[in-house]
């Protein structure tokens, strides 16, 4: 999905989610898929944190560098890894995580379920997608989840996501989120909680924490 407005305001929400995990500063932390736009590596700096940003299409600056997992090579270690829609992606994840896990002792994610698009989820989305067009205010995301998806094969579904993590982390937290919102913008979010307890949609956005095994 193209990065807005919307991407920074969501990722306010998940800087919250992280500190809340977090130890206290300071700490070392790694980004990884930060983005152009920096994540939430600006954030955890500005409250204290020593942290780095990583990426192939990462900012300028200090606090990022434009690499990959497989070729970042600071040996750490950190206090913990921060992963923002990223490990749906990532190919082979198998060892990204194993990597991950070796630098730090702690990871935590922000994801979406991609094979819980069904469609329910698709029809409503193309409702409030069409609704808010009609009202002069297009989202600027894709106007059809089935075309999106056509356009990006090969991405990880939960359970494979799910059971990588587990290889690696055991869980400390975990929570299934709503996520269409993100894309439609407006006050979608309301509406689509209220559909996910009304169990009318299913939940497609989740956050994890993870201790790496062994620790």
């Amino acid at each position: 999905m193209p990065h807005s407005d919307r991407d920074s305001a969501e990722a306010s929400g998940f800087v919250s989610y992280v500190l809340a995990q977090l130890a206290s500063p300071p700490a070392r932390v790694l980004e990884i898929g930060c983005g152009a736009e920096g994540g939430v590596t600006p954030a955890l700096a500005a409250a204290g944190y020593d942290v780095v940003g990583i990426d192939p299409d990462a900012p300028d600056g200090p606090l990022f560098r434009r690499t990959t997992i497989e070729a970042f090579d600071d040996p750490g270690p950190f206090a913990a890894v921060v992963a923002g829609r990223v490990l749906h992606h990532v190919d082979p994840l198998d060892e990204a995580l194993e990597k991950l896990a070796r630098l730090a002792p702690l990871l935590i994610v922000d994801e979406f379920a991609c094979d819980r698009i069904d469609r329910a989820a698709r029809d409503w989305y193309a409702n409030e997608y069409r609704a808010r067009a009609a009202a002069g205010a297009p989202p600027r995301a894709p106007e059809d989840l089935d075309e999106w998806r056509w356009a990006h094969p090969g991405l990880h579904p939960y359970d494979v996501v799910r059971v990588a993590l587990d290889r690696c982390y055991e869980e400390r937290d975990f929570r299934w989120e709503p996520y269409l919102y993100r894309w439609l913008g407006g006050e979608t979010r309301t509406r689509e909680e209220a559909m996910i307890a009304g169990g009318e949609l299913q939940p497609i956005g989740f956050r994890y924490t993870g201790v790496r095994l062994g620790v």
